[in-house]
């Protein structure tokens, strides 16, 4: 499933429609000291070295790491608990020409890491195969569907990438029949590890690996790092990060330490991509060069999980392995007609959704929203959740008939934790899993009301008020007069942009307008901006912000929060504000 985390809800919210009552948070304001240091040292404004300290950037190498990483920044692959004993089983299995299964989830991270160590692997062996569970008939893990193929066709090794930490019945199983399984996991583990042959999971307790929020396709390029030095492929591992930095992109994890220099050199291989699949796929979501961590998760990954949404994901995987551009335009096409599809449902549902809250008074005060329609579609109800916290933001559970049983889809808001609130509730629930801002979940038919309830009174009593209210959060605020293309470059160079690292946003006052604002297409918002003391103006544009539009009059007063971006129309371009809120000067 596609994770929620904060920086996923605040890009929903920016594009949604308006809300009045988001709170401002600013940033703490750094030492000045240290502030006026790092200025020096590294030759930037106080505003950009206060934007490097509350990143973490507080010296001239961490600057430099951040501003040039490099693939010899990555951490020895060895670190990593398992990892030198999985990759000598894998290179004993291609010596051996035994038999090797490439497994995976059927979300993007799922896909491209099944992708990325199928195309590896089948460099040096042709004894592989790969396989995706399909989302409906085996559900989410190493399902035993999977058990009984991996035992019919004689596999020797099955390597498991973003699932198998907690498939512990038909991983026993697997080794049981006399075949090795290789976990590539990087979701929490439980209290029993599974009695797999190697586990490579950096959350593993005793694993000591430095850095712990790798992605599932991350943990499994750790791995190839190592195979490709015993197996005397040195080139290979540069020419999978592109794989790597979708899964990044995709799976919300955090673009800080290895993950921000794997996301940046995944991001520039993903620029110069040689792979058909990829290349479709950017071409059909219309995305321009470069890429950024944006284009990726609204352009390219939706398609993918489309796959595994509306039909399966094994045609993910088959486009993103595509050897040529006439296969993979035949895929990708077939691809898209899947993602119209899932937005067909994903509106439809949502409007369903919202208006069974906004139909009964008790819901629409809860404190949480838990609904369940039988004939909801399974593959978009996380998407669902999702969009209902655009308009209730709050925990939110969407539930769906599935195998006789409830099946869904949970997603938190900023800062509390669901999957703690479903712990609380686990009597009700046949089973559950994820982590603190997105879950999944199945129960019996009849114990729906009783988990509504439960769920219910737990996020009742444990969540604070403030977690209510969705947040706009600030870096600083910004005189116009220090915004020209210079400063802008610079922001640019911060990139890749995500969770750890996200995009700057400024806030200015004593802003008026000189001249009418316009409505775009009747729904968005476009001014022509002036800041008091300040020469010259700016243009802003706020996307689905109608609401707001009858508020605004010529010379009052008010304050905006914005990110900055360069608009380009009719081969000319300017730098624009791109708005998060405004509020009226008292």
């Amino acid at each position: 499933m596609l994770k929620d985390t904060a920086f996923f809800i605040s890009i929903f919210l920016t594009l949604s429609l308006f809300m009045k009552n988001y709170s401002w948070e600013i940033a703490p304001t750094p030492n000045p000291a240290l502030v006026q240091k790092l200025s020096t040292e590294i030759n930037v404004t106080e505003t950009l070295a206060n934007l490097l300290i509350s990143r973490g950037v507080t010296e001239f190498n961490e600057a430099k790491y951040f501003f040039r990483p490099e693939f010899s920044h990555l951490h020895d692959p060895e670190l990593m608990m398992d990892c030198k004993k999985a990759a000598i089983r894998l290179v004993q299995a291609i010596e051996k020409q035994q038999k090797i299964l490439v497994y995976g989830d059927y979300d993007v991270d799922g896909t491209t890491s099944v992708a990325m160590m199928y195309s590896f692997l089948s460099r040096h062996t042709k004894h592989i195969e790969f396989y995706v569970p399909d989302r409906y008939k085996e559900g989410y893990g190493i399902s035993e569907q999977a058990i009984d193929y991996l035992i019919k066709e004689k596999f020797a090794v099955m390597v498991a990438l973003d699932c198998g930490i907690k498939a512990i019945n038909t991983i026993k199983r697997a080794q049981e029949h006399g075949i090795d399984v290789v976990v590539c996991d990087h979701h929490n583990p439980g209290n029993v590890l599974p009695p797999a042959y190697a586990i490579l999971d950096p959350k593993r307790k005793d694993c000591g690996y430095p850095y712990k929020e790798l992605s599932g396709c991350g943990v499994g390029f750790k791995l190839i790092q190592l195979l490709a030095t015993m197996l005397g492929d040195g080139v290979a591992p540069y020419e999978f990060l592109d794989y790597v930095a979708v899964s990044i992109a995709a799976d919300i994890v955090p673009i800080t330490g290895e993950n921000r220099t794997l996301a940046a050199l995944g991001l520039k291989q993903l620029n110069i991509t040689q792979r058909p699949g990829l290349a479709a796929l950017i071409h059909l979501a219309g995305k321009k060069f470069p890429l950024n961590i944006a284009d990726v998760v609204f352009g390219i990954a939706p398609r993918i999980n489309a796959a595994g949404r509306i039909k399966h994901a094994q045609g993910a995987v088959e486009l993103l392995i595509a050897a040529n551009e006439e296969q993979a335009y035949a895929l990708s096409d077939q691809i898209n007609d899947q993602n119209d599809q899932r937005k067909k449902f994903d509106s439809n549902i949502t409007l369903e959704a919202i208006d069974m809250i906004e139909s009964e008074e008790l819901l629409v005060h809860a404190s949480t929203t838990v609904l369940y329609k039988e004939n909801w579609h399974k593959g978009v109800i996380g998407i669902v959740a999702s969009r209902c916290i655009e308009q209730y933001y709050r925990p939110t559970i969407i539930l769906t008939k599935s195998n006789g049983k409830a099946a869904g889809s949970a997603r938190s808001v900023e800062g509390y934790n669901i999957y703690e609130a479903l712990e609380s509730c686990s009597e009700y629930l046949d089973q559950f899993g994820g982590h603190a801002f997105a879950a999944g979940m199945t129960l019996g038919l009849d114990k729906i009301d009783a988990f509504k309830a439960a769920f219910e009174t737990a996020v009742q009593s444990t969540i604070q008020p403030e977690q209510l209210v969705p947040k706009v959060k600030m870096d600083l605020g910004l005189d116009f007069g220090k915004i020209n293309d210079k400063f802008y470059g610079i922001l640019q160079q911060m990139e890749p942009f995500g969770p750890g690292n996200p995009e700057p946003i400024f806030y200015s006052d004593e802003l008026y307008l000189e001249e009418e604002p316009r409505l775009l297409k009747g729904l968005h918002l476009k001014l022509k901006v002036h800041q008091m003391g300040t020469q010259g103006n700016f243009d802003a544009i706020g996307f689905n912000m109608k609401s707001i539009y009858d508020q605004l009059g010529v010379g009052e007063l008010f304050k905006m929060a914005y990110s900055l971006q360069m608009n380009h129309y009719k081969g000319r371009a300017s730098l624009q504000l791109l708005i998060k809120d405004i509020k009226f000067e008292e």
